[in-house]
């Protein structure tokens, strides 16, 4: 703390002249596309960011590094812009502009407050989640001798912005090193229906997509400046083609000193976005994840963003990127104005689905393309299976009937290939809460089920988890809804110490190959009998450590059976799958005695059984599969403790 007042005080005596202008500081963020910790990061600093405290004293600039690694897609935001962003975030060493004298920037998420380390303003580090509206108010204090008027104009095809800027000096001043104005274009806002990257995020703020004349050179100033000295200069800014969005671009003008022992910004200033004149834009689809029959009426939300009112437009809608019927709609779509729109009643299928749409047809033209498209995905359950339900996570993810979903941009249950249940395979699925921001919830969906039958439904799978700490608390759920989603109904809900496996450890949670930091869970779906039934798994992130699920079995057993299957089966393994001529079914037991089992077909027939001794340990059993069709099976193993299901593949 001593040395962040000091720099302060530096800072400010830098500063001491007799006359000052209101400061407008610029926060610069390194993150990245491919950084877990800056997904989990962003949504907070950028509501921190937006807040109405913050907007009059602080700008962002975002730079897309690539740390921990590149993007290989020739359109990400970094590869877009790779050579400027290589030059503001790396060492002089490397070529680059040398924040952190001469360093660069090596980890991401990382910020720079006016070109210092935030700890400068009182930030604990300079590491983006620690910065706060008292960091951001210490900056804006520090005075400054310059103002800066930025102006901007579109050209007649909206493809370029002529740019004026004006700055004036209230002060005398001498900078230390190369007094440079750098001018940059941003988006406040991006949107992507797929991740560009791999950390999940599909909506960023304040991107920087390019600088003129470039970041490098800028525009130079005059070292020495008198009081009420002033500078202009014009600059014309043809927008890249790789830009999302035009009614996003604004225009920020900053003076950096560029001494190596300085890099301080003195002042900025913001032309913001604004309007074009015809542009309609696709603003939201109102479309249930969850749908129960087999067809669907989306409805969506279109708006005038534009300076001119719009009177027709065509929709054209997409149910897995096939058109459908289009809608011509005339209308009066006054400025800033929106409107609903159904598109009718469409077809779907059983299974995972997106549906789009795409505006045209906009009367007198539109110059804004790129937001005239939105996309959702939903699932549907237009049928419903019977059980059991055998899934080991051992082929594609997600598997048939299977669903996911998570309520923001964050990474959602993936399949693994390091980690097994009990370590009988290396294949489960996986919930990363080490890199997803707290407060994320994702599904992982089942079938849906139709659960008819004398018995009550019971629910096993095999799960682990090391919490991270005490604090940042992970939780898993189990849910029902018999109302296709309307309302759902916990049926299992563990968290913390509660739902862990294994001790608490810092470092990214994988389970040992062994059983003993893996654990059978059992739920009794008790009054859920009827033929309409959907299950999912919540998981609620905590900031904490992750989570493994495997071997989830859903059938009709006698729930004293079910209670006491961890007594019993400690993991079942079958080898090969897909099966050609035989499988070996290994069953790890814990106690001696005997397994029936059982293969049942699609139809629900059995095409084999039979009666095998179990001693402690391994048990190996070969079945003859050279004789069945082929397809995929379910095989059950029960045994007087407790029951399983597995799914095998027959592939001939």
């Amino acid at each position: 703390m001593k040395k962040q007042l000091l720099a302060l005080g530096l800072l400010l005596g830098a500063a001491g002249m007799n006359a000052q202008s209101t400061r407008l500081s610029v926060f610069e963020e390194f993150t990245g596309e491919t950084c877990p910790p800056c997904a989990a990061t962003n949504p907070g600093l950028n509501a921190l960011l937006a807040s109405p405290t913050n907007t009059p004293k602080v700008i962002a600039l975002k730079w897309q590094v690539p740390i921990p690694s590149a993007p290989t897609t020739t359109w990400s935001l970094y590869q877009t812009n790779k050579t400027e962003i290589d030059w503001r975030y790396r060492s002089v060493a490397s070529g680059g502009f040398g924040y952190n004298n001469p360093g660069g920037i090596t980890s991401a998420p990382n910020g720079k407050m006016d070109g210092q380390n935030p700890t400068v303003f009182g930030a604990s580090s300079d590491h983006p989640a620690n910065l706060n509206n008292a960091v951001i108010a210490a900056a804006q204090a520090v005075p400054t001798p310059f103002s800066i008027n930025v102006l901007r104009a579109w050209d007649p095809t909206y493809s370029a912005l002529t740019v004026t800027v004006n700055i004036s000096a209230s002060a005398a001043f001498t900078a230390t090193g190369n007094l440079i104005c750098r001018v940059v274009m941003i988006e406040r806002r991006i949107h992507f229906a797929t991740q560009p990257g791999t950390n999940g995020e599909k909506d960023f703020d304040d991107v920087v997509i390019k600088s003129f004349p470039s970041i490098q050179a800028g525009t130079p100033l005059p070292a020495t400046w008198t009081n009420g000295q002033l500078q202009s200069f014009t600059l014309s800014c043809p927008l890249p083609a790789y830009t999302r969005d035009k009614s996003e671009v604004a225009i920020v003008a900053f003076i950096q000193d560029d001494a190596a022992s300085s890099k301080l910004i003195w002042q900025a200033g913001v032309a913001e976005k604004e309007g074009l004149a015809n542009d309609a834009k696709a603003i939201s689809v109102s479309l249930p994840n969850i749908v129960c029959t087999s067809t669907i009426a989306p409805s969506i939300v279109v708006g005038n963003h534009g300076t001119n009112a719009i009177t027709a437009l065509t929709i054209t809608p997409y149910v897995d990127g096939v058109a459908q019927t289009p809608v011509n709609l005339t209308t009066n779509l006054g400025v800033g104005s929106s409107t609903t729109v159904g598109v009718g009643i469409l077809n779907v299928t059983s299974g995972a689905h997106t549906f789009s749409y795409t505006i045209n047809g906009v009367s007198g033209g539109d110059f804004n393309l790129a937001n005239n498209s939105m996309k959702t995905s939903f699932v549907v359950n237009s049928s419903y299976q019977a059980v059991p339900v055998a899934e080991g996570f051992v082929g594609t993810f997600p598997p048939a009937g299977w669903s996911t979903y998570n309520n923001s941009s964050s990474p959602t249950w993936i399949k693994v290939t390091t980690a097994g249940g009990f370590g009988l395979t290396m294949e489960s699925t996986k919930m990363d809460f080490y890199n997803i921001a707290a407060g994320t919830v994702n599904d992982l969906n089942l079938p849906a089920l139709n659960l008819t039958g004398t018995q009550t439904p019971s629910l096993t799978f095999d799960v682990a988890y090391a919490s991270y700490n005490t604090t940042l608390v992970d939780t898993l759920d189990v849910m029902t809804s018999t109302n296709c989603g309307a309302t759902w109904n916990v049926v299992y809900s563990k968290g913390g110490p509660n739902l862990q496996t294994s001790p608490p450890q810092t470092a990214a949670f994988t389970p040992s190959a062994g059983a003993g930091q893996w654990r059978k869970e059992t739920v009794a779906l008790t009054g859920l009998n009827t033929n309409s039934v959907l299950v999912k798994f919540v998981a609620r992130s905590g900031y904490g450590n992750n989570l493994y699920i495997d071997n989830v079995n859903l059938r009709q057993t006698d729930a004293v059976g079910i209670e006491t299957i961890s007594n019993s089966i400690v993991g079942v393994e079958m080898y090969p799958n897909p099966a050609g001529n035989d499988v070996n079914l290994n069953i790890a037991s814990l106690n001696a005695g005997t397994a029936k089992v059982t293969m049942i077909n699609t139809l629900g027939q059995v095409v084999y059984s039979t009666s095998t001794s179990l001693e402690i340990g391994n048990n190996t059993l070969n079945i003859d599969v050279k004789g069945m069709a082929s397809g995929v099976y379910n095989v059950m193993i029960d045994t007087a403790q407790g029951s399983t299901v597995k799914k095998l593949t027959v592939s001939h």
